[in-house]
This record gives C-alpha cells, sequence and structure tokens, in this order.
C-alpha cells in the first residue's frame, strides 16, 4: 500500500472535520505531510488544509525558518499561521520546547479541528528507548497515541505505521526541499545520540530493531489502557462524596484503597494524580506508604511536584495553588449580601444583617471559645474535632467576630449563623489553581 493510501486510510475517521492542521516545523518529516496531503486534497474531498509553524526563537538559523515555511505552503497552495514562543528556561530545553510548542496548538485548534502531527515509525522507537533508559513504568513506555483530544480539537499522528526512510523516498521522488536543524545532528541531546549512534547499531544486528521496537510499545500501549481500566474499576469505591464536599477538592475515601494489593494502591492513586502532577519516580512512592501507614491522630503530608497529597480521618485530599499558602488576616469591609473577597483564601460571604457592635472576620488562632445555646461556652478546637474538619481547613475558614467575641464559623451547620437566623456567615474556598504556588 502506497504512502498516500496509508496516511489517507488513518485519516478516514476526519474526514468529516471543520478543519485539519498540520504542525509544519519545515523538516523532513512534517514537508513531506505537508505535501502529500496538498496532493490528496486535489483528488479528495479533505477539510480545509492549514499550516501552523511555532517559532521558538532558541537559534538564530531558525528566523530563516518561517520565510521556508511560508515559500512551501505558498507553492502549494496551503495557508499558513506563524506563532512565536517563549521557551522557559529549565533542566531540559527540549520538554520545554515541546511544552510551549503543544500549548501553542492547542490555543489555535477551534472545537472539533485537528491537528496533525508528523511523528513516524522511528520515532515511537526513539521514544521507546529513551523512556527505558529512564526507567519509565508501563505508561510511560506506550506507544504514542494515533490520536488524543488537544485543546477543544484532537492531535493526530497519521504516520506513526510508516519508517523514516519510506518519508525520505517520497520526498526524494518528489524532489522537495526542507530546512535541516543543526541540533538534530547533535549527539549531546539524548534522542540524538539514540537515532544517530544506538538505532543504527541495533539496525546492523537485527534489521527489523525499529519496526520491533514501534510493536513493542503498542503492545506496552494496550497493557497501559489494561491498568487504566483496573485503575478506574478500583477508584469507583474510593471516589464517594464526603461529608466536606464543599471543598471542591479532588478527594479519596482512604478505606477501600486499603483492601488493595500495594501494586494496585499505586496503579489506582498513579490513575487518579495523573492529571495533577508529574508522577514520581518509584523511589518517592516510600512517601505514599508513610502517608497510608501513619497513626489516625497524625496529619501525614505526601509532597509532589505540583502539590500535596493529605490525610484526614480516613480520607485522602490533593492540594495545591493557594491551599499550599498561609493566608493573609482578613482584612476587608463587611458588606452583607456580597462576596467578600479574602487574600489566598476563595470568598466570604454574610447574609441577613447584623447587629451593632464591632463585627470582623478573622481565623483562627488558637484558644478561641464559643458560646453556644444550651451548651454554655466550648473551646473551638473541641468544636472543630466534634465536626472531624481537616486539619488542613481549620486555620482557613473564616470567622465572625463582635467585639472580639466568636460569633460563627463559615460552612459548619449550627456554628455559622445566628441562632434567631438574623445572619449566616458562608465560605467559598480557594480552588486548586495548579498555575499558582507560593
Amino acid at each position: 500500500m502506497s504512502l498516500e493510501s496509508r496516511v489517507l486510510k488513518a485519516l478516514l475517521p476526519w474526514r468529516n472535520a471543520p478543519a485539519w492542521r498540520i504542525a509544519l516545523s519545515g523538516g523532513l518529516d512534517s514537508t513531506v505531510l505537508l505535501h502529500l496531503l496538498a496532493r490528496l486534497a486535489q483528488r479528495e474531498a479533505l477539510p480545509p488544509l492549514c499550516a501552523i509553524h511555532i517559532h521558538h526563537g532558541l537559534q538564530a538559523l531558525a528566523d530563516s525558518w518561517p520565510a521556508a515555511c511560508r515559500r512551501l505552503c505558498d507553492e502549494l497552495g496551503v495557508p499558513l499561521q506563524v506563532d512565536y514562543v517563549q521557551v522557559q528556561p529549565g533542566a531540559s530545553i527540549e520538554r520545554a520546547a515541546r511544552q510551549a510548542r503543544y500549548a501553542a496548538f492547542s490555543a489555535r485548534l477551534a472545537s472539533g479541528e485537528v491537528l496533525l502531527a508528523a511523528q513516524h515509525r522511528d520515532d515511537q522507537a526513539e521514544t521507546l528507548l529513551f523512556r527505558l533508559l529512564r526507567g519509565a513504568g508501563v505508561q510511560g513506555l506506550a506507544a504514542m497515541r494515533s490520536s488524543r483530544p488537544l485543546g477543544a480539537g484532537f492531535l493526530l499522528r497519521p504516520l506513526l505505521r510508516c519508517s523514516r526512510a519510506e518519508l525520505q523516498a517520497y520526498a526524494d521522488e518528489h524532489q522537495l526541499r526542507w530546512v535541516e536543524d543543526p541540533s538534530n545532528a547533535d549527539s549531546r541531546f539524548s534522542r540524538n545520540y539514540l537515532r544517530h549512534e544506538v538505532l543504527p547499531l541495533l539496525a546492523e544486528r537485527w534489521p527489523q530493531a525499529t519496526a520491533s521496537l514501534a510493536r513493542a510499545a503498542e503492545h506496552l500501549g494496550e497493557a497501559g489502557q489494561l491498568l487504566d481500566e483496573l485503575a478506574q474499576q478500583d477508584l469507583q469505591a474510593a471516589q464517594v462524596p464526603g461529608e466536606f464536599s464543599w471543598l471542591t477538592l479532588p478527594s479519596l475515601a482512604l478505606t477501600p484503597l486499603l483492601g488493595l494489593s500495594d501494586a494496585r494502591q499505586r496503579n489506582a492513586l498513579r490513575y487518579w494524580l495523573r492529571n495533577l502532577t508529574p508522577m514520581p519516580d518509584s523511589e518517592h512512592w516510600a512517601g505514599w506508604q508513610a502517608l497510608r501507614d501513619a497513626a489516625g491522630n497524625a496529619v501525614p503530608i505526601w509532597r509532589l511536584a505540583a502539590g500535596e497529597l493529605r490525610r484526614s480521618d480516613q480520607r485522602l485530599w490533593w492540594l495545591s495553588g493557594d491551599w499550599l499558602c498561609v493566608p493573609q488576616a482578613p482584612a476587608v469591609r463587611l458588606s452583607p449580601g456580597c462576596w467578600l473577597p479574602l487574600a489566598g483564601n476563595g470568598y466570604a460571604r454574610i447574609d441577613g444583617q447584623l447587629p451593632g457592635g464591632d463585627w470582623r472576620l478573622a481565623y483562627r488562632q488558637g484558644g478561641e471559645v464559643m458560646s453556644l445555646p444550651g451548651r454554655g461556652h466550648r473551646d473551638l478546637k473541641r468544636l472543630l474535632n466534634e465536626r472531624q474538619v481537616p486539619a488542613f481547613v481549620r486555620s482557613r475558614l473564616p470567622l465572625l467576630l463582635c467585639n472580639g467575641e466568636l460569633r460563627g464559623v463559615a460552612n459548619l451547620p449550627g456554628l455559622d449563623g445566628s441562632g434567631a437566623g438574623q445572619w449566616q456567615l458562608s465560605w467559598q474556598p480557594p480552588i486548586n489553581d495548579q498555575g499558582l504556588s507560593c
């Protein structure tokens, strides 16, 4: 089957998409994909084509690549969009550039549109080897998916079953020109070392090495899917809502997880945490065991890359963003009937009418006492223990004081308003914003 026929077959389910956008770097792979699709569009009823070039600004030579991409698109009659992105400095320039690139792609996609990327079978093999040498697990070793959601649309990889040699042969046949990124030849980069040094050596001994590695990645992808299905089953009983669902924080009941083997616990938690934080390495999972096995009256914390996992009264809570910061003392003018912003701690609201007096909002400092009808004076600490309020919430609960005396505790029925129903104190906690940190 020809290269064109295989690509068309791979894209058959997406023929009714509003648009096909091609990720065009200007290199061999994406040039072949663009040329191939432009030719197909001359005889097939395809969605409108458009190319997107992302300029990272990481090297001076790259300044000429948008012009090269524009010449190619003009020759093929395909519109081109050029986006300039800032790559955040860090330990891995490759990873940071990829994140910036896909963020730009995601922003470009309208609902239902697809982005076509030119990764091929050799890329699949390189990825497997690269991740294997980094000690990745089944999910990390799984094949690049042929399709996945991206922004409002989808990312497709129609060349995954095609080899780099086939793309080169197509380019030679059609006398295509493309740009060469000099960094692709620099074997100081791990992927380039695998591409130029390791894989050719393996191919000398095992000619089908690249195809076999790509096939192994597909098998691992299937195994990863089965592990995900097992995790979904194991999490069903743990995802029941708790008493403090108004916190709107990701949480799990711990008891159902304790009945699982250690391996199934880790698998379920990996699945649950996947969209919340980068996964820890194997040694770091000792933090989960310490949190799980801590004494019942302990307040254990497992710190991860993007937040913290807390345990409170047999429930797990995920905290990030403002939840990791100490909130500033409330300094807002009390105005009943509207939401009052609390610095780093969401919003508070007082409904009803406050009697005369010096009313103000505060947070717990320790030693507070509250007068309750029929119960006399009770320590706030004891009241919070009775309600089993999670420890990480207690210092954040807005308190309402009048002339220095505690009169209300937000969101706790029986403590959040006057006995006569004249007023009520409510709290809208902060959200887990992954982009925030102290």
